[in-house]
């Protein structure tokens, strides 16, 4: 199965040169759910061939601008466009009633349907469930209301070895029970162990998005063990206390963030508009978490543990 994440921004608050605020649109399956939609996230969409008509799912955090600002027109885009087929928002409240005023004073109305499920700031719960995937909102402490998302696979059916049941003449009728991880009994009475005639599928992968918030333990049981981890990392930690004023976490205290909660990989984003190359922030969290890279613009990275 497919688990990636492509970066569309990674900048936080303003765009700057080279980088757009916060979006990224996760690929599970073939699958394409939207995490954030900062402004110029179609202009981005379109450069890195990502297509709205595949989008069924888009996940806002929360509602400073460099969350949001971008929804507006990819939802306009997407209605000029033809779209029909329903559309689900994860989101604050209030996010409605955004919409809803910038719809009604354009004299616009969608031509598909708009499913909000708002998120609950202060709790985590499922808000998502389909065949591949279970989605949680994870309770943040930023300035306003805030949540990340965490993203788990499901775990997947067995799979048949084509060439083994060819080889014990197994019935068709019995390939969904095999694929349970039920033996396989011949006519002759002969038992055939499940694990001769399937293999193990791959372990279920998770990804964590947690977009802004101070550094806190509140969260860290919810998402231990996660394949990928992206964190917010707006600041080097000399700035520590801009970074606890504005309810932001800095680079080392990120890579603190991933070594606690036992991530396999750190993603850092969110960078400030003060810093014009990113290496140093980069640097500080491999000193607590060498397996860190930088969501760099356009980069895919595939979640293969």
């Amino acid at each position: 199965m497919k688990f990636e994440v492509t970066i569309l921004g990674s900048s936080s608050a303003t765009p700057i040169f080279n980088r757009n605020p916060s979006s990224q649109v996760l690929n599970i399956n073939e699958r394409l759910y939207l995490i954030d939609c900062g402004e110029g996230t179609q202009q981005q969409m379109l450069h890195f061939g990502v297509k709205a008509s595949r989008i069924d799912n888009i996940f806002i955090s929360h509602l400073h601008g460099d969350h949001y600002l971008g929804l507006l027109g990819l939802l306009s885009s997407m209605h000029l466009n033809g779209r029909t087929k329903p559309l689900n928002l994860f989101a604050p409240a209030p996010l409605k009633e955004i919409i809803d005023v910038q719809l009604k004073y354009s004299e616009t109305v969608l031509q598909y349907p708009i499913n909000y499920v708002f998120t609950v700031p202060d709790k985590a719960n499922v808000i998502f469930d389909n065949q591949d995937i279970v989605v949680e909102s994870i309770p943040l402490d930023h300035r306003i209301d805030c949540t990340g998302f965490l993203f788990r696979q499901k775990k997947r059916n067995r799979k048949l070895l084509k060439d083994k049941l060819e080889e014990f003449n197994v019935p068709i009728e019995y390939y969904t029970a095999l694929k349970k991880g039920v033996d396989y009994t011949a006519p002759d009475g002969t038992v055939y162990k499940n694990e001769t005639l399937t293999s193990a599928p791959e372990e279920p992968k998770s990804y964590a998005y947690c977009s802004d918030t101070i550094y806190s333990e509140s969260y860290f049981k919810q998402i231990s063990n996660v394949d990928l981890l992206y964190h917010e990392s707006t600041f080097l930690n000399d700035m520590l206390e801009r970074a606890q004023s504005t309810y932001h976490t800095t680079a080392l205290q990120a890579g603190q963030v991933a070594l606690k909660t036992n991530a396999k990989k750190l993603l850092l984003g969110h960078f400030s508009a003060r810093y014009k190359t990113l290496n140093e922030l980069l640097d500080e969290a491999k000193t607590v978490f060498p397996d860190t890279e930088l969501a760099v613009e356009g980069k895919t990275f595939v979640i293969e543990y």
